[in-house]
């Protein structure tokens, strides 16, 4: 019943037919023949098949991996080992909505910590595709579920950022992989400020502990520090963040720069910090400024 229910990734090379992405294989691999841990692929959702392709032509969009990414790094044994039901999920679907507003802000969510997968992490609203969704009814739908958020498209047709290959546990000194994503990041244009649209956030506590409407020095901030280590001197006093409470009220607090600064520890429990996905759809949202 579970492989009725979901979406499921399929690739495709050459006028072979989609295959179903093994959850043990590597899918940014699959099209890598040099290793690289970014591709550039297209997508189409068809019979409940998400098929990623290397289109003719150009056109597509950046899918990446990080170098960490611990499908990558599985050893024959490791992967053997990986419980069969947990090998036979295949790859699921994934889309979040890097919400852009009027003033050029973004918004980004903290997850509760009690969600299983990547809890107490940033990332921007975002969930599963459901069966006979597209992209962006499962985009708007999940914003509206996590925020309260309830938007409509406006103008220009919302644009896929580029994908990203997320794999819970983010590193395998943490464990073995548990789940593996292809998460579509999709950029909604909004003609209303973030202060108009924070007068109908209602995020849902269950899903969502905390919420910041980041700017443009913040964000670069934010993805400059998964490179090089950053200056803090420029935003000594934290960051405005609108707190959620357990049974859904909306308080203001600061939070420190450092934690949204903070990059995935190499081994031990993770940490409070924005997900390496979620900064390279931040850097792709910048370059998106650059080149309207």
């Amino acid at each position: 019943m579970d492989k009725v229910r979901r979406v499921l990734v399929h690739v495709c090379r050459g006028p072979a037919a989609p295959q179903r992405a093994p959850f043990v294989q590597s899918v940014t691999g699959h099209f890598s023949d040099g290793g690289d841990d970014e591709v550039e692929v297209s997508c189409s959702l068809e019979r409940r098949q998400f098929i990623l392709y290397r289109g003719a032509g150009g056109g597509g969009a950046p899918l990446k991996r990080p170098a960490f990414c611990p499908i990558k790094h599985l050893s024959i044994t490791e992967a053997s080992a990986i419980p069969l039901d947990v090998q036979q999920r295949g790859v699921d679907v994934g889309v979040a909505v890097i919400l852009q507003t009027a003033n050029q802000r973004v918004l980004l969510t903290r997850r509760a910590k009690e969600l299983r997968i990547f809890p107490n992490v940033w990332v921007p609203p975002g969930g599963h595709l459901e069966p006979d969704e597209t992209l962006l009814e499962a985009g708007l739908r999940e914003l509206q579920e996590e925020t309260g958020l309830k938007l409509e498209p406006e103008g220009a047709p919302p644009k896929i950022l580029g994908m990203w290959e997320s794999v819970y546990p983010a590193m395998l000194s943490r464990g073995p992989p548990e789940r593996h994503h292809i998460v579509v990041y999709m950029l909604l244009l909004s003609s209303m400020s973030h202060l108009q649209l924070q007068v109908s956030l209602s995020p849902s506590p269950a899903e969502v502990t905390s919420c910041l409407w980041a700017d443009i020095q913040l964000v670069r901030a934010i993805v400059s520090s998964e490179e090089e280590e950053v200056s803090l001197s420029d935003q000594q006093g934290g960051v405005s963040v609108t707190q959620v409470s357990s049974e859904g009220a909306l308080s203001d607090a600061t939070l420190p720069l450092e934690v949204l600064m903070s990059r995935a520890p190499v081994s031990g429990p993770d940490v409070e910090r924005v997900s390496t996905g979620t900064k390279f759809a931040l850097e792709l949202w910048l370059r998106s400024l650059e080149t309207p």
